[in-house]
């Protein structure tokens, strides 16, 4: 190996954890946001700016895992198990919500779906990187 692909190889390893944090962050973000317009109204609400009505299956139920789930994964605590969570929800969503109506994610709407369901199993499986609340809290 040249000098240069091993300096690559070393500072791609040395940032793999903080880019795996900004990756979570990222994605904790946007799925806090959909939680949060679906039980409050806010940043456009629910399906045209209302709120999904409290205790509706699956709505209510969808948006309070993805309020929760997406702010632990945001600030990295419990992020394995929220992301695994969240995960299950989004192929829940695609398979009970959107898969009925066509077979393609584009054909159906489900692209969110699946796009969430797949970035939080690969943050499930590699863990919340740097900058996560909960190992300074267990470090404490």
């Amino acid at each position: 190996m040249s000098q240069l692909t091993t300096t690559a190889r070393s500072t791609a390893d040395a940032a793999r954890p903080h880019l795996i944090a900004l990756y979570r962050v990222v994605v904790g973000l946007l799925f806090t946001c959909h939680g949060a317009a679906s039980l409050f109204g806010v940043l456009g609400g629910a399906h045209g700016g209302g709120t999904v009505p409290a205790g509706s299956w699956p709505g209510w139920y969808a948006a309070v895992i993805q309020l929760v789930c997406g702010g632990l994964v945001l600030l990295g605590v419990g992020t394995r198990t929220a992301a695994l969570l969240a995960s299950g929800s989004m192929a829940y969503a695609y398979f009970t919500v959107h898969q009925e109506n066509a077979l393609f994610p584009l054909q159906n709407g489900g692209e969110a779906s699946v796009l969430f369901c797949w970035a939080f199993l690969l943050i499930a499986i590699l863990g919340p990187g740097s900058f996560a609340l909960g190992q300074a809290l267990r470090r404490s």
